[in-house]
C-alpha cells in the first residue's frame, strides 16, 4: 500500500544531518546536534536514538580548520532521510562499524544510539528495533575499518536489491 502524498507547499526532501558530539547547551547535555549553516548555530538534539533502516555508508572529506577531515556518513531511512555524520577515527564510528559488521539483514529497522563516555567521547550502540536487543560486538582497536565499511556496504546493497522496506521499493 502506498503512503498518501500530501499536496501543497512543502520543504524539498533534503536529508537531515545529525552530527555526533558530547556537548552542553543552556545547561542541557546532548550527544548529537544539527547545524544551521545560515546562522552559524548548533541545534542540540535531545533524543539519543534514531530508529530506521540503514541505507548506505559513505566516506566524505570535509575541510575544517584548513585541513581535510574524513567523515563517515550513515544514511538512515526513517520518517525522513537522516545522515549521521561523524569522524572516521572517532569512537562513535568505530563502535558503530563493529556492531554493523555483525548485522546480517539490513532490511529490518535498527536503532542507532549515541552513548556518552568520559569527557567528550561518544560511543554507538546498535539495537534490533523489533526486539530492542543490543548487537554485541568485541572491541578491536586494530580492525580493518575500510574492510568493514566495504563489507557492510555490500550487505546493504544485497539487502536493498532483495527486500521491500516499509512497503516502498528502494530506488537505486
Amino acid at each position: 500500500m502506498l503512503a498518501e502524498i500530501k499536496l501543497g507547499l512543502c520543504n524539498p526532501p533534503q536529508p537531515i544531518y545529525l552530527y555526533v558530539k558530547n556537548g552542553e547547551f543552556n545547561g542541557e547535555s546532548y550527544l548529537w546536534y544539527q547545524y544551521d549553516i545560515n546562522n552559524n548555530k548548533t541545534i542540540p538534539v535531545q533524543q539519543t536514538g534514531l530508529t530506521g533502516y540503514i541505507f548506505e555508508l559513505k566516506l566524505t572529506t570535509k575541510e575544517f580548520r584548513e585541513r581535510d577531515n574524513n567523515k563517515l556518513d550513515i544514511v538512515v531511512r526513517a520518517d525522513e532521510i537522516y545522515v549521521v555524520r561523524t569522524g572516521i577515527e572517532t569512537n562513535f564510528a568505530k563502535t558503530f562499524l563493529l556492531a554493523a559488521s555483525l548485522v546480517q539483514d539490513f532490511s529490518k529497522p535498527l536503532i542507532i544510539a549515541a552513548i556518552a563516555g568520559k569527557e567528550n567521547v561518544v560511543f554507538c550502540n546498535l539495537y534490533d528495533a523489533a526486539t530492542k536487543t543490543k548487537i554485541q560486538y568485541k572491541w578491536n582497536k586494530d580492525a580493518d575499518w575500510l574492510g568493514i565499511i566495504d563489507s557492510v556496504q555490500t550487505k546493504l546493497q544485497t539487502s536493498q536489491n532483495s527486500h521491500v522496506v516499509s512497503g516502498e521499493p528502494i530506488l537505486l
